[in-house]
């Protein structure tokens, strides 16, 4: 499950808290012109509820946050919290093994869980009429949990937990950069000074007792909070929370930390030799303050004032002046016991950080002398205060945010305070909290560099202790253990709670309208109205992309959308940036292997000025040369970075293998090193003005904005945008091979081995693609698949396995994937084939049905959010598909059939037919792949290039 070290940003209300068993009163919060309703109740046992109705969906959302994380762990049981969020997910007494999967994407629901240093979440967003089942499902993981775990059950999910930290810290540049700053700033002892997910060592030590004892202390009901937010029954809903966990007894309640603040009585400086880092990286800490604590405000908005864009001082230093990075990251970091204040800057290859701490110190030298000015202040408000919308555009954003305010701010009120505090904060606040926090105080340093340049490192750096496995080591836990059915007490209840309760009314599925309007230039609009939030967003997307790069000079469109945000005609990139930032606006350019698109999001009353600055962008660019350089730099920085990324590499051979050497997609988007330094400004212009044309784009329109007043203020962009003639190159393609063929790329002491199969397959608009996707959804399409089912919860080889068609304008690919345990990746690859080679003839009329209900239902919470609007009218846009392309995919789940589905699969998923791509260890992992009967393995580099042994 989702592992967090931050859930969301807090935001804020007024609430009341009754005690007794459903009594309650209603609240209401608002900040600016939205308003936020809810009601909070406390059950006798405890529990406390907090319902927000939201009718505007047929869907609702459960969250119930526990008052545990990794900050509740003893020194020598860490990553317990983590681990027993995984735990959750095995099964109870009365849903089964694996039930908990698939039952709710069989629902068409979405699920998940997360853990931080504070606390832990389980989540679930389903059609209406399945909340009783998501209340029953909860309340018995919740009661009914911990006799069920069993010991093969424990040391399988120590698998699955250990491959996670493999996957994402082992296997990762800059993996282990949080434990060497926090094992040191908070010092031994303090609940913050290991990891979330904790130690190896702890882990696979961990007992049934261990578990038991964890689960008594945090999991009772008196230290949860519920929310429920969505299209539901106030009354009905506090009877089936009554039902269902009003049994419960309460348990003590774990006493509550007080902050602890971190103490640095001296600077400390680390270095650590990255096995996958190819730039070197700073981090700077100083610790501040805990949540809510009146200073964490303040050094949020200093944050972003230091570095936060062009006119920011770090940035200045850093990144223009000195170039040597392409950007920096600075935040403040509150939690519920103490916070930190992190800069990082991750430079250019070869640049000494040293130099980097000088431009940084450079650069608060230059705040102090200068300092910021009022509009400064405004544009970083204004930002937050979008951001704020934004965070709670979905029945779930809302649900965390209740449900945080009131674990930790003991009040779900307290989600529209934070931003009438933010809006608080002066001048003089932010001076006060730099001249208290940062200047001239105590810091921690951290370098990481690449292997064998301790020498970049900052000067008097110490080696940092990593603790980091040998590939020999990374066996299975529970290997050798039999599968038995253990019998085990059943807990008394008041009612029988092994009769799964049914599905309610079934909910209305409702589509959105969507309006079209066909410029004179050709230009298209796709709109659609959402009133829910004070938003809108907005999107021009123009087709052609990486594909109308040269197959001989990639990287061009790339480099295309990253310029057209650096100025333009009559505004300096500053100039651009403040202007944005002053409406509370993001805009940002994106280039893919299919298009260029440029997105905005802001307030509804900011619409008509932000759309002058997107169509100032789009028509009149600048080509800045000095931010052209700057962006070249970077994008080098990238390619290095890709190129020591396990899962970048496994993607560029993988599509260099399925399109080919002269198929441009055989290409990485950012081009390579060779093909980015013979790039120039011309060039970007010759793409430009011979590839962008309204003809081949669309605008795409949702949120707070009546459909007269959308198309009227697009009327300009229909006529001053000249048309010109524009083709898509053709799609050709290499013929698919007879014969499968297994590439190798070496990745020495890889952790984990990242594995990639596919061929391809047709077009998003092809008449069998959603039937092919229909049929893939129970092979690989989440947690409820095959092959989730049998590589991750049956074997423990892995965090994950998926398996998906890519839509795209040309031949999309059909992809199976996963990260698995280093030490079985030859039993990877075979299970891989051997379940692809089945499933096809085993594909059944249950699987079928399960299918036709969970694809159908998924629709009603689909289009929730204006981001997912937007989504669903670029989609219509980009791939020339029906506006009502959802309702006549439904009607081809309702009615395909059998036959019809196994007909699909047998024609696109042919594992004899297929690449595979293995990323890894050489030295312990070829060989023997030898024996997984697809050749001899053929060893690449990282180019997808022959090399010889």
């Amino acid at each position: 499950m989702k592992r967090l070290s931050k859930l969301l940003t807090m935001t804020m209300l007024t609430g009341l808290m009754i005690n007794g068993n459903i009594s309650a009163e209603a609240q209401t919060g608002a900040t600016g012109e939205f308003r936020v309703d809810f009601e909070k109740y406390r059950l006798d046992n405890g529990l406390e509820v907090v319902l927000h109705q939201d009718h505007s969906d047929p869907i609702v959302a459960v969250a119930i946050l526990y008052h545990v994380g990794s900050s509740r762990e003893k020194t020598g049981k860490t990553g317990f919290a983590h681990f027993f969020e995984h735990m959750l997910f095995q099964n109870s007494e009365n849903v089964g093994k694996g039930e908990f999967f698939r039952k709710i994407d069989d629902l068409g629901g979405t699920f998940n869980g997360g853990t931080w240093n504070d606390g832990t979440v389980y989540y679930e967003v389903v059609p209406k009429d399945a909340l009783e089942k998501i209340l029953w499902m909860e309340s018995d993981r919740m009661g009914f949990l911990i006799n069920t775990v069993t010991k093969l059950a424990l040391e399988r999910e120590k698998d699955i937990v250990i491959n996670e930290k493999r996957q994402r810290v082992d296997n990762q540049p800059y993996g282990h950069t949080g434990y060497v700053i926090d094992k040191n700033l908070y010092g031994d002892g303090h609940p913050y000074s290991w990891q979330v997910i904790g130690s190896m060592d702890d882990i696979r030590a961990a007992t049934l007792d261990d578990v038991r004892e964890f689960y008594d202390k945090y999991y009772g009901v008196n230290n949860a909070t519920m929310v429920i937010a969505g299209d539901f029954d106030a009354a009905e809903v506090r009877k089936l929370i009554d039902r269902y966990f009003g049994e419960f007894k309460a348990r003590k309640k774990p006493e509550p930390f007080r902050p602890m603040p971190a103490r640095l009585t001296e600077t400390m400086k680390f270095f650590h030799e990255d096995n996958f880092a190819k730039l070197p990286e700073l981090n700077m800490i100083f610790p501040t303050v805990e949540n809510y604590h009146p200073d964490a405000y303040a050094l949020e908005i200093l944050a972003d004032l230091l570095a936060d864009g062009k006119k920011a001082p770090l940035y200045k230093e850093v990144v223009e002046k000195r170039k040597l990075a392409p950007r920096l990251a600075v935040y403040n970091n509150p939690m519920e016991l103490a916070g930190k204040f992190n800069i990082t800057v991750r430079a250019f290859e070869g640049v000494n950080l040293n130099d980097v701490y000088d431009a940084l110190m450079e650069g608060f030298r230059q705040f102090e002398l200068n300092g910021f000015t009022e509009s400064d202040l405004q544009r970083i408000k204004n930002l937050r205060e979008t951001a704020f919308y934004n965070s709670i555009s979905s029945l779930l954003g809302k649900s965390f945010q209740l449900s945080q305010a009131n674990v930790f701010g003991g009040d779900p009120a307290r989600m529209m305070e934070e931003v009438r505090l933010l809006n608080a904060v002066t001048m003089s606040d932010v001076l006060r909290v730099y001249e208290k926090y940062l200047k001239d105080e105590k810091y921690l340093a951290t370098s990481f560099v690449p292997r064998g340049k301790p020498e970049l490192a900052l000067a008097g750096s110490q080696k940092a202790e990593v603790v980091e496995e040998a590939i020999e080591d990374t066996g299975s836990q529970a290997a050798g253990m039999e599968e038995t059915e253990e019998d085990y007490p059943r807990t008394p209840t008041t009612f029988d709670r092994t009769i799964e309760p049914p599905l309610g009314p079934a909910p209305l599925l409702k589509t959105p309208d969507v309006y079209t309007r066909l410029m004179a230039n050709g230009l298209k609009i796709y709109g659609i109205e959402s009133t829910e939030l004070p938003l809108v967003q907005f999107s021009i997307r123009i087709k052609g992309g990486q594909l109308l790069d040269s197959p001989d000079k990639p990287g061009v469109a790339r480099l295309v959308a990253e310029m057209l945000m650096e100025g333009t005609r009559n505004r300096t990139p500053e100039e651009l940036e403040e202007a944005i930032g002053q409406l509370g606006a993001t805009i940002n350019v994106n280039a893919s292997a299919e298009f260029i698109t440029i997105t905005a999001n802001c307030l509804v009353r900011n619409y008509d000025a932000v759309r002058e600055l997107v169509e100032e962008i789009l028509l009149e660019p600048r080509w800045d040369a000095v931010e052209f350089e700057r962006i070249k730099q970077a994008t080098f920085g990238i390619i290095a970075q890709r190129n020591a990324n396990p899962n970048a590499i496994a993607g560029n051979v993988f599509y260099k293998k399925l399109y080919g050497d002269a198929h441009v997609l055989g290409r990485p988007i950012t081009g390579t090193v060779e093909s980015v330094k013979n790039i120039t400004l011309d060039d970007l212009k010759d793409y430009y003005k011979l590839n962008f044309t309204p003809s081949l784009a669309s605008v795409h329109i949702a949120g707070d904005l009546k459909r007269d007043r959308a198309l009227e203020s697009l009327s300009h962009l229909g006529s001053a945008w000249a048309d010109r003639e524009v083709k898509l190159p053709l799609n050709t393609l290499p013929a698919k091979s007879g014969t499968p063929r297994l590439y190798f790329v070496d990745v020495p002491d890889a952790k984990q081995s990242v594995i990639m199969i596919g061929s391809l397959a047709m077009q998003r608009n092809d008449p069998e693609f959603f039937p092919a996707t229909f049929v893939n959804y129970k092979l690989g399409d989440g947690s409820g698949s095959k092959l989730f089912g049998v590589l991750r919860l049956e074997k423990g080889y892995t965090y994950g396995a998926y398996s998906f068609f890519m839509p795209r304008v040309v031949n999309g690919p059909f992809v199976a994937s996963s990260s698995v345990q280093s030490m079985y990746t030859l039993e990877s690859v075979n299970l891989f084939r051997e379940i692809l080679g089945s499933y096809g003839k085993e594909y059944s009329a249950g699987d079928l049905e399960i299918t036709r209900n969970a694809m159908i239902r998924g629709n009603a919470g689909k289009f929730e959010t204006i981001n997912s609007l937007m989504g669903m009218l670029q989609e219509i846009s980009t791939f020339d598909l029906p506006v009502d392309y959802v309702k006549q995919e439904e009607a081809i789940a309702g009615k395909i059939t059998l036959d019809e589905a196994k007909s699909i699969y047998a024609r696109y998923i042919q594992p004899e037919k297929m690449v595979y791509v293995v990323v890894g260890d050489a030295r312990t992992q070829l060989d023997r792949l030898k024996e997984a009967g697809l050749g001899e393995p053929l060893l690449v580099d990282i180019e997808g290039n022959p090399v010889k042994l």
